[in-house]
C-alpha cells in the first residue's frame, strides 16, 4: 500500500499529520524531554524556518502560500513549547554544566558568541528588537492595510468578473475560479492581519523566558545546589543565552518570511527573477553606481580597495548585461522579418484588456484631485453623486475606474463610457472657476474658462480670491465639484446603458430578500431577464425612477401573463407609477400646466402611424413635428412651466422616442399617468396642421 493510501484508525495518514503535530507540540509543554530529543526538535525548528523562508521567496503570489497564517501559528507554538521544555531542563540540570540542555543550546552559547555572556545578551536583545520593532511591526502594518484594501476592492473585483463573463471573455468555470480566488485573497489577508500578532507575542515571550531562566537558574543553583553567585551566573547564563538564540534566530527567519509574503505583489515570476530583472536589469543604473563608487574610491582617506573593487564589479556587470541585451535583440529581430512568423502565435483572449463601463481619466496635473494620498477631493464628490443618483433614480451605477492618462493634456480630463469619450474638459487644480450667471458686477482678471455642464463662461482664479468673486455675484465652483457635476450628468444622460444584466440581477436579489414570491412571479416564470432589463431601460431612458420596485414588479406580475410586448409593458408600468412620475415633473403641485396636441395633429399622427408605428411617418411629418415641438417648448418655458407634453397612451411612446432626440429635456406623459386629484391646464398646443 502506498504512503498516500495508508490508513490509520480508518483515516488517511495525510489527514492525521497536522493533528498529530499539534498534539505533539502541546505535549512538549507538559512532558519532560530528554536532551537528545530536544536537540532533534531544535534542529527541526531551524530547518522548518528555512523551508518556510524558501517557500515564501519562491511564491509568485500570496495565495500560493495561503496556508501561511496557520503555519505561522504552528511554528510559534513549536518555539514556545521548545522554550518551555528547555527551561525545564535548564532549571533542573543546569548546575551540571553547559551540556545539560543539549548540544544545540551549548553550541549556540559557545560558538555564536564565543562563550561571552554579555555579548550573548546584547545579541539576543538586538535580535528581539529587530524582530519585534522592525520586521514584525512592519509586516503587521502591511497585512492590516492589505486586508482593508482587499475588503474594500472586493465589490469592484466581483463586478469586473461579472463584466468579463457577460462580455464573453471568460466562461462560467473561469468566473467561478476567479470569484473563489477573490474570496481566498480576502480571507488570507484577514488571517495574516491576526497571525502577525503571534510573532509579536512570541518576541515578548522570548524576553520573559530569558529573564525567568536567568533569575530562576541563579536562585536554583544557589539555594538547591549550593553554588556561588558567580558560578551559578556563569552556568545558567550561558544556557539561557544559548536557549534564547536558538529560538530567536528561527523566529527572525519566520518573521522575515511573513514580511515577504504580505509585501509580495502577484506576479508571473518568483522573487529572485523579479529582483534580478528590476534591480539589475538596466545597465545604465549599474554604470552610474560604479561611477559614484569609483569617485569615492579615489578620494584620499577612503577605503580605496573596497570602493574600487565594488565599482569594478558593478561596471563589469553593467557591461555584461548591455552585451547580453544587444545579443538578445539581434537574435529576435530576424524572426520578426521572416514570412513564416509574421503573425503572433501567443495571443490569447486574456491579452484583450477589458473595457471599463465607466472611467475617469485625468492629466498628470489633476492627479491630486483623484489621489487619496493627496486628498482626492473629487473622489468624495463622485461618491456623493453616485449616492444622490441612486436615491433619485433607484439605480446603483457601476464603480468608476479612475486613472491618469499621460496622453491627455496636463490639465485635461475625460469621462469614458465603454471606452468611448462622452464628456471632457480642462481645469486647473488648486484654482476655482468663477461662473458668470448674467448678473455680476465688474470684471475679474484670470484665465478664461467654461462650465462644462451649463456652457456658461467663467474665469479661473486663485483660491484666495473666492470671496472677491462671490461679492461680485459670480458662482464659484471647485474643480472637484465640476468633475462630480459632469459625472452625474453622464449618469443621467446614459443611465439606460449603465443598467446591465448584472445591475438588474442585483436589483432582483435585493427585492427577493423582502418579496421573494413577487420576483418569482415575474422572472423567470413569465418574463426572461432580458425582457425585464428592456422594460427598466426604457423607464430609465425617459427619466422615470425605478425606486418603487414593489409597484413596478407587481404591475409586471399582473400584466406579463397576458402580454409580453415590451412597449405595452412599459406603458402599463408608467400608468402604475403615474403619481411618482407627475410629482417629479411638477414638484408635488396640484395644478399641472402642460403642452398638448391639437386635434388635427393627433389625427394626422394616428393616420400616418397605422399599425407599424413611426416607420410610416413621412419625413415632412417628422420635420413639422420637431419644429412645432420646439415652438411649443419655447412658449412653455417662457411661461415658467415644466417642459411636459400630455398626450394619449397610443401616441406617448412614439412621441417620446421622436422628440427625445432633439429635445432631451422634454417629458412626454399619457392621460393614464395623471392622478385623478390633479388639475390639468393645457397652456400650449403642439400643432403641425391637418394631413394634406
Amino acid at each position: 500500500m502506498s504512503a498516500q493510501g495508508a490508513m490509520v484508525m480508518g483515516l488517511p495518514a495525510s489527514r492525521l499529520t497536522v493533528p498529530g503535530l499539534v498534539l505533539l507540540i502541546l505535549a512538549m509543554m507538559v512532558l519532560p524531554l530528554p536532551t537528545f530529543m530536544l536537540d532533534v526538535l531544535f534542529t527541526l525548528n531551524i530547518a522548518l524556518a528555512m523551508i518556510v523562508l524558501l517557500v515564501s521567496l519562491n511564491a509568485r503570489r500570496p495565495l500560493d502560500f495561503s496556508v501561511f497564517p496557520t503555519v505561522l501559528l504552528l511554528t510559534t507554538l513549536l518555539r514556545l513549547s521548545l522554550n518551555v521544555a528547555s527551561t525545564r531542563i535548564i532549571l533542573m540540570q543546569g548546575h551540571t554544566g553547559p551540556e545539560a540542555a543539549g548540544k544545540v543550546i551549548e553550541s549556540f552559547g559557545n560558538f555564536l558568541v564565543g562563550g561571552n555572556i554579555a555579548v550573548g545578551f546584547v545579541v539576543f536583545i538586538i535580535l528581539v528588537i529587530i524582530n519585534f520593532v522592525v520586521i514584525t511591526k512592519g509586516a503587521g502594518r502591511i497585512a492590516e492595510v492589505a486586508a482593508r484594501f482587499t475588503l474594500d476592492s472586493m465589490p469592484g473585483k466581483q463586478l469586473a468578473v461579472d463584466a468579463d463573463l457577460n462580455a464573453g471573455f471568460i466562461n462560467e468555470g473561469e468566473a467561478r475560479a476567479r470569484r473563489t480566488d477573490i474570496g481566498r485573497e480576502s480571507d488570507f489577508y484577514g488571517a495574516m492581519d491576526g497571525a502577525s500578532k503571534f510573532v509579536r507575542g512570541d518576541a515578548v515571550a522570548g524576553m520573559i523566558i530569558l529573564v525567568v531562566n536567568l533569575i530562576g537558574g541563579i536562585a536554583v543553583g544557589m539555594l538547591q545546589h549550593n553554588l556561588g553567585v558567580s558560578e551559578a551566573l556563569g552556568r545558567y547564563a550561558l544556557l539561557t543565552v544559548g536557549d534564547g538564540l536558538v529560538t530567536q534566530i528561527p523566529a527572525l527567519v519566520i518573521s522575515t518570511a511573513a514580511g515577504i509574503v504580505v509585501s509580495r505583489a502577484s506576479s508571473d515570476q518568483d522573487l529572485s527573477r523579479e529582483f534580478s530583472t528590476q534591480i539589475f536589469g538596466r545597465p545604465q543604473t549599474l554604470y552610474v553606481a560604479a561611477a559614484v563608487l569609483g569617485t569615492l574610491g579615489v578620494i584620499p582617506g577612503t577605503p580605496h580597495l573596497a570602493f574600487l573593487t565594488i565599482a569594478t564589479v558593478l561596471g563589469g556587470l553593467g557591461f555584461w548585461l548591455m552585451r547580453r541585451q544587444r545579443t538578445v535583440a539581434f537574435e529576435i529581430e530576424p524572426l520578426e522579418l521572416t514570412e513564416t512568423d509574421t503573425a503572433p502565435v501567443d495571443v490569447t483572449w486574456d491579452d484583450i484588456p477589458p473595457v471599463d463601463m465607466l472611467a475617469l481619466e485625468v492629466g498628470y496635473r489633476l492627479i491630486s484631485l483623484v489621489d487619496r494620498n493627496q486628498g482626492g477631493a473629487a473622489l468624495g464628490k463622485i461618491t456623493e453623486a453616485r449616492r444622490r443618483f441612486a436615491t433619485d433614480m433607484g439605480l446603483v451605477v457601476p464603480l468608476i475606474r479612475v486613472r491618469d492618462n499621460l496622453e491627455l493634456k496636463p490639465n485635461a480630463y475625460r469621462i469614458t463610457l465603454k471606452g468611448v469619450d462622452v464628456a471632457h474638459g480642462e481645469m486647473y487644480a488648486g484654482q476655482v472657476l468663477a461662473v458668470d450667471m448674467g448678473d455680476v458686477l465688474g470684471h475679474l482678471d484670470g484665465a478664461p474658462g467654461l462650465d462644462p455642464l451649463t456652457g456658461l463662461a467663467g474665469v479661473w482664479l486663485e483660491a484666495s480670491r473666492v470671496e472677491e468673486a462671490e461679492l461680485r455675484g459670480f458662482v464659484v465652483l471647485q474643480p472637484a465639484e465640476l468633475i462630480a457635476r459632469q459625472v452625474e450628468a453622464v449618469f443621467r444622460q446614459h443611465a439606460a446603458e449603465l443598467l446591465g444584466r448584472t445591475e438588474v440581477q442585483q436589483l432582483l436579489d435585493t427585492l427577493a430578500r423582502s418579496h421573494p414570491g413577487l420576483v418569482e412571479d415575474v422572472t423567470p416564470r413569465h418574463l426572461p431577464l432580458t425582457s425585464v432589463q428592456a422594460v427598466l431601460q426604457q423607464l430609465i431612458a425617459e427619466n422615470v425612477s425605478i425606486r418603487d420596485t414593489r409597484t413596478l414588479f407587481e404591475t409586471l406580475a399582473a400584466r406579463a401573463p397576458k402580454n409580453q410586448a415590451i412597449d405595452e409593458l412599459v406603458e402599463t408600468v408608467r400608468a402604475a407609477l403615474g403619481r411618482s412620475i407627475v410629482d417629479r415633473l411638477f414638484e408635488g403641485g396640484n395644478m399641472l400646466h402642460v403642452m398638448g396636441l391639437s386635434a388635427a395633429t393627433e389625427t394626422r399622427l394616428l393616420n400616418e402611424m397605422g399599425d407599424e408605428g413611426e416607420a410610416l411617418l413621412s419625413p415632412a411629418t417628422l420635420d413639422a413635428l420637431n419644429d412645432a415641438a420646439e415652438r411649443a417648448l419655447t412658449g412653455q418655458e417662457a411661461a415658467g412651466y415644466p417642459p411636459v407634453l400630455l398626450t394619449s397612451p397610443s401616441l406617448r411612446a412614439l412621441l417620446s422616442r421622436l422628440l427625445r432626440r432633439n429635445l432631451p429635456q422634454l417629458s412626454v406623459i399619457a392621460y393614464a399617468e395623471v392622478p385623478a386629484d390633479k388639475i390639468v391646464q393645457v397652456n400650449t398646443e403642439l400643432d403641425i396642421g391637418a394631413q394634406e
